[in-house]
């Protein structure tokens, strides 16, 4: 469940193999996990590099094989990517065995970092997907003494920000869709308590603070709604109310914890962790009320931290085992994907990448590119454990 409490390798093509792999990776749709591309399963689409040095270059390598891209010379490349860094950054795609140029661009202002994360995505959106190099996530630094704070930065971990400054527990955050906005649970007013927190302008306001426990907000994809887990009827149950924490009602009600919602795409269903014959489990139920319905996880016991795909197709998890491992089922149950060590998963925007923590080394995040199991780890935010990663969307 959502913690609430005190909480390069390049490969290489070669032979046959490698250029079978190529011509499989000529069809960008095969590399789509929403197009039926098989999770934890599928080569990367070879690209070549050149012109690029220093921050610019680790920026665009960053960014590309978290996307299921990897590296080779340019005999062995599908995509030659080259260009230069002095000053401002230039930026150059070409199809190798199409011959036709996918980006030929000059990025200005801000900084050599974000102009790279510009290209990049300009190159992944050429291939018909959404890019990543300029989102955000947010996420949960722990400090000493049982106190831990809210921040968030740019994807890959570089320009972190504190959110909250409370000298608290903080805890669970989640991003409101299409605004620079996040909820989080803290125990600054005592018990915890549901804020809201508007990062433009610094406004922050209580959504929910009852006797007992309001955590794990979760916003709807269209913003008009938040689920929650509350106990103030007793049980800790799954709620759900207006945006703003009026109009409450509630949706479960089992001597269970319930724990960790997320929502649909569509913003009509809500998934999230019951137990079931004293054993994990996932289950949905409609934003409106109704019967609960279970999401079966063949052969993965005790799922919990559930987290919906934004184009509707998955359901990433954190599997409960001897460790914690992540893990994806189509939305719908069935036979499951075991990925990588690690909990708490969250989706990017192109529904294949996923941010998730790691409690090796110290407690940290890294991002997952579903479909061929390429990791990295981000940047880390002082010394403290780094956790509760949530990717804006």
């Amino acid at each position: 469940m959502k913690k609430y409490h005190c909480f390069n390798r390049l490969f290489i093509a070669a032979g046959l193999l490698g250029l079978t792999t190529l011509v499989q990776a000529q069809n960008d749709d095969a590399i789509r996990l929403s197009r039926n591309t098989e999770p934890g399963n599928t080569p990367p689409i070879w690209v070549s590099m050149s012109g690029f040095t220093g921050e610019a270059a680790a920026v665009l390598q960053f960014d590309l094989y978290v996307q299921g891209f990897g590296f080779t010379n340019a005999n062995g490349a599908q995509y030659l990517i080259s260009g230069s860094n002095n000053g401002n950054l230039e930026g150059r795609v070409m199809d190798h065995f199409n011959k036709n140029a996918l980006v030929s661009k000059a990025y200005s202002g801000s900084t050599l970092r974000r102009q790279a994360h510009a290209f990049a995505d300009d190159f992944v959106q050429a291939l018909g997907r959404k890019g990543i190099g300029q989102t955000k996530i947010a996420f949960v630094v722990e400090g000493g003494y049982g106190k831990s704070e809210v921040y968030v930065a740019d994807f890959d971990g570089h320009g972190p920000q504190p959110v909250t400054r409370d000298n608290s527990l903080a805890a669970a955050p989640c991003w409101v869709p299409g605004r620079f906005a996040v909820y989080y649970n803290s125990y600054k007013l005592g018990n915890p308590a549901i804020f809201s927190h508007d990062l433009s302008t610094g406004a922050r306001r209580t959504v929910a603070w009852y006797g007992g426990s309001s955590i794990s907000p979760a916003v709807s994809p269209n913003g008009r709604k938040v689920a929650m887990i509350l106990s103030k009827d007793g049980w800790t149950d799954l709620y759900v109310a207006d945006a703003d924490g009026s109009n409450i009602k509630r949706l479960t009600k089992s001597p269970e914890d319930e724990s960790s919602p997320c929502w649909s795409p569509d913003s009509e269903w809500i998934c999230y962790a019951t137990k079931i014959k004293e054993r994990r489990a996932l289950c949905k139920i409609s934003a409106s009320g109704g019967s609960a319905q279970r999401i079966p996880t063949s052969g993965v016991p005790n799922p919990t931290e559930p987290d919906w795909s934004p184009d509707g197709q998955w359901i990433a998890f954190t599997a409960q085992r001897g460790g914690f491992e992540i893990c994806v089922v189509k939305a719908e149950g069935g036979e499951v994907t075991e990925l990588v060590a690690g909990e708490d998963p969250s989706w990017a925007p192109n529904s294949r990448t996923l941010v998730f923590s790691r409690r090796s080394g110290g407690g940290h995040l890294s991002v997952l590119d579903v479909p061929t199991k390429q990791v990295k780890d981000v940047a880390r935010v002082s010394s403290g454990v780094n956790s509760q990663p949530s990717w804006a969307r």
